[in-house]
């Protein structure tokens, strides 16, 4: 019996000091060790993984994110779409018997010696890029021997397709896609996308996803992180030729979103061309109904003069809100003289100070204010290992949730997880950092409990936030688009 009692007696303890671990995480793990060797209870329990940063912060996520009082009920997307064959950048390139040179940017690739020498560059710096390729038969050489090649997959490219795919997960939404839509990319769309039959074309457009793992070496060059280099031969994306079917479809889908993307496919267009393009692209905008909100998602680009006509020929006074990655910011501060635009890239992770600064010039320089007609009131930018959402006050409601999930997308897309696994994952946002460098910004810890920071500067918000990187990723491609897309899934815009 006294056997029994003892057992029963050491049984409870356990039970109990297991529940001191699972109701107090913030317990030095020194003082629940101890707490454990004094009741002789064997070795310490390994704390589970909800108790590492990575897993309290995944789960404070799901604690912050909510849907918004007022939802989307009927998207519209267009229109850049694509089929993305996706396979490993040094293996294509080696059987297109290329070897490593020193790595040089170009603006256009006009032969294999120039995407072997923009790879590279690009691997190098573990940074994402994307480029027109001029040559139509070598373009059309490569992308068959890149098509049939071992491991390479097919899957849905092309911004537009992408948010639109991911918001199709949502089954109570309903969305429309135009772009320029072949038979494989038809197959490859989800059910729940409604293309409009003027948007079918006989022959799809393919952009090649040449991927690099984080540490993989060629030659002399190591990526930092994992990413890819996309290329393509797109001539119809490139003059936007579904810009016109997308929007005489709104009248009968009667959106209350519209998402527009593919205005950096025109690189590959004359100046003329690109100058006549985007003065009917804003005429287009101009035509939607007022008061339906318009994201613009930007992408690669490396021609200045085209992106500050973005800037400043009434692109982005003509929509609501913007999503960019790193990359995107720093060349759209360089093309219209913004903050740090001396700055000729990011050297590393990019200075949370220094995005915040680009991104309150976009918004005080180019948003809605007293003083000019502009709709521009959001940004969602996003970087490998954290987001910010800058919103002009008053105008979007929920974007603590929406930052939030966007960032965990980017963490279970990644891994292909339908949930953050936390083993998976690291948190590799810097711990401490200060809000601007242009004046004088506070200073902001990161405190994995509370994974969503939040400050103010002369009107407008900014809700800061880490994201769990995957330690091993299956897909890179992508991510920016479904980061996006759920974030705006979140989001509510106030009635003016």
């Amino acid at each position: 019996m006294a056997l029994w009692r003892g057992s029963a007696c050491a049984g409870f303890l356990a039970l109990a000091v297991g529940c001191v671990f699972l109701l107090e995480p913030e317990l030095p793990g020194s003082a629940l060790r101890s707490l454990w060797s004094s009741l002789r209870l064997g070795p310490a329990p390994v704390s589970p993984g909800p108790l590492s940063p990575e897993g309290r912060l995944a789960a404070a996520w799901e604690a912050l994110i909510v849907q918004p009082a007022r939802r989307w009920r009927r998207v519209a997307v267009g229109v850049n779409a694509c089929v993305d064959v996706v396979l490993s950048g040094v293996k294509l390139l080696q059987a297109l018997g290329l070897s490593p040179g020193s790595g040089r940017d170009h603006a256009v690739l006009h032969s294999r010696s120039d995407l072997e020498e923009a790879f590279v560059y690009f691997m190098g710096k573990g940074a994402a890029a994307e480029r027109f390729f001029s040559d139509k038969e070598t373009f059309h050489d490569i992308a068959q021997t890149a098509s049939e090649f071992p491991g390479a997959q097919h899957y849905v490219g092309g911004n537009a397709a992408l948010i639109g795919q991911r918001f199709a997960t949502n089954a109570d939404l309903k969305v429309l896609l135009c772009g320029p839509i072949g038979p494989k990319l038809h197959e490859l769309l989800d059910d729940n996308v409604f293309v409009p039959p003027e948007s079918l074309q006989e022959v799809d457009e393919f952009h090649l996803i040449l991927e690099y793992l984080a540490g993989e070496e060629w030659g002399p060059f190591k990526a930092p992180h994992a990413n890819r280099f996309i290329f393509s031969h797109d001539l119809s994306n490139g003059a936007m030729n579904m810009l016109e079917v997308f929007v005489s479809s709104l009248e009968e889908f009667q959106p209350d979103l519209v998402v527009l993307s593919g205005l950096h496919m025109m690189e590959g267009q004359s100046k003329e061309l690109q100058r006549k393009r985007l003065l009917e692209v804003v005429t287009s905008i101009s035509d939607i109904p007022t008061g339906i909100p318009i994201h613009l998602e930007l992408a690669s680009m490396t021609n200045r003069e085209l992106m500050s006509s973005i800037v400043h020929q009434q692109v982005f006074p003509a929509v609501t809100s913007l999503g960019l990655n790193e990359q995107e910011l720093l060349f759209l501060s360089q093309s219209a003289s913004g903050p740090h635009a001396s700055l000729s890239s990011w050297d590393g992770i990019p200075d949370v100070g220094m995005v915040s600064d680009i991104l309150f010039w976009i918004l005080k320089e180019h948003g809605r204010s007293k003083s000019r007609s502009s709709d521009l009131t959001r940004i969602h930018f996003h970087t490998l290992v954290y987001h910010i959402l800058a919103t002009v006050d008053g105008h979007w409601a929920n974007q603590l949730a929406a930052v939030a999930a966007g960032a965990r997308v980017a963490g279970t897309q990644a891994c292909a997880t339908e949930t953050i696994d936390a083993s998976r994952v690291s948190l590799r946002a810097p711990q401490e950092f200060m809000t601007s460098h242009s004046e004088s910004g506070s200073k902001i810890v990161l405190n994995p409990n509370k994974p969503v920071m939040e400050w103010r500067r002369e009107g407008v918000t900014f809700h800061f936030t880490p994201v769990l990187v995957c330690k091993d990723p299956i897909r890179t491609v992508g991510l920016g688009d479904a980061i996006s897309a759920e974030g705006l899934f979140y989001s509510e815009a106030l009635p003016d």
